[in-house]
């Protein structure tokens, strides 16, 4: 916290120049006393500060300091902008320290680095929340306190014990030992391990949570990329899933792909639609995907969703090829 108090500090002086220990202090929320300390704190590091007597007085910087990133370039300095950009800090409940962290980057890059970084960094847009379509990509809103929690827990590699709303169960509290946490389409996911068990939480689930003193039992390290893809092949493949092969007009492949868990195969038709083999969830969610595509797909196997789509169809032309009722 020290750190970046002196940091703020520095970052202050320079923006104005001369500041009174009066004016610090508000600005950092400490006391008067507690910036002198870090005032000498800074002159023993060897940051140039110094005080001017008087009635206008209070500490400065000597001219010509810089507290430049050293041997970053611009195209490092610009990637660390468009990080800053993406919003999956906010399923971890980082994103204020995040604004924070890229506005102190960008007030200690190099001059010559400063301008163009930042007016490039504006013509790059990652991850806006409508697409073409103008649907709009919601966000999962995690309360500050839980997500707070969670995050320390992982940090400390403490046991983490969560109150969590399982989808058609009643939320109940649960032990686990945390791993890490994933982002995935701004949904964030909790890593870890319940008796030994993967398990893997759905942030956006977990009503309330709080950090344990007890150490969480896991391994030094992690490679989470690997637990994740892990984790996502086991879901992909239990359950009540089915295989579909399914023949799609190209135009509406990617709304297909889209709903699908995942895609087997996939060749090229004669008259050039495509035939492919993917899997649903459940049966359910296999007639909703397929009937979302109209005319523009064609589920070959297997029968019982054939016969199915084809029952739908049937009760939605009757249905429409009656005479319009009318209110009399």
């Amino acid at each position: 916290m020290r750190a970046d108090r002196l940091v703020s500090l520095v970052l202050l002086l320079r923006r104005h120049g001369r500041l009174s220990a009066a004016t610090l202090a508000r600005e950092l929320e400490v006391s008067t006393r507690t910036v002198l300390r870090d005032i000498d704190a800074l002159s023993a590091a060897g940051v140039p500060v110094y005080a001017e007597r008087g009635r206008r007085g209070g500490f400065a910087l000597l001219p010509g300091f810089q507290t430049d990133l050293t041997g970053l370039n611009h195209d490092e300095a610009l990637a660390l902008l468009v990080a800053g950009s993406r919003r999956g800090a906010q399923a971890f409940g980082l994103g204020s320290a995040l604004a924070s962290a890229m506005r102190k980057v960008v007030d200690a890059l190099p001059e010559s680095y400063r301008a163009t970084a930042a007016g490039v960094a504006q013509r790059l847009l990652i991850d806006p929340e409508t697409d073409l379509l103008s649907r709009r990509l919601v966000a999962e809103e995690v309360p500050d306190t839980i997500v707070t929690a969670v995050r320390r827990a992982v940090f400390a590699g403490h046991k983490l014990r969560i109150h969590y709303a399982a989808t058609g169960q009643q939320p109940r509290w649960r032990t686990v030992d945390p791993i890490g946490l994933v982002t995935v389409r701004d949904q964030g996911y909790l890593l870890a391990t319940r008796s030994g068990a993967d398990r893997t939480y759905r942030l956006s689930r977990i009503l309330a949570a709080e950090e344990l003193d007890e150490p969480a039992q896991r391994a030094d390290r992690v490679d989470l990329d690997r637990a994740w893809q892990e984790r996502s092949t086991r879901f992909r493949t239990g359950g009540d899933q089915v295989a579909v092969l399914v023949r799609v007009n190209p135009a509406r492949r990617e709304d297909l792909v889209g709903t699908a868990l995942a895609v087997r195969a996939e060749e090229a038709d004669k008259d050039g639609w495509l035939r492919l083999e993917v899997t649903f969830q459940d049966p359910r969610h296999a007639e909703w995907a397929l009937w979302q595509l109209g005319t523009n797909a064609e589920a070959l196997a297997p029968q019982w969703l054939r016969t199915s789509l084809r029952n739908h169809a049937t009760a939605i032309a009757t249905r429409y090829g009656a005479s319009t009722w009318v209110r009399s």
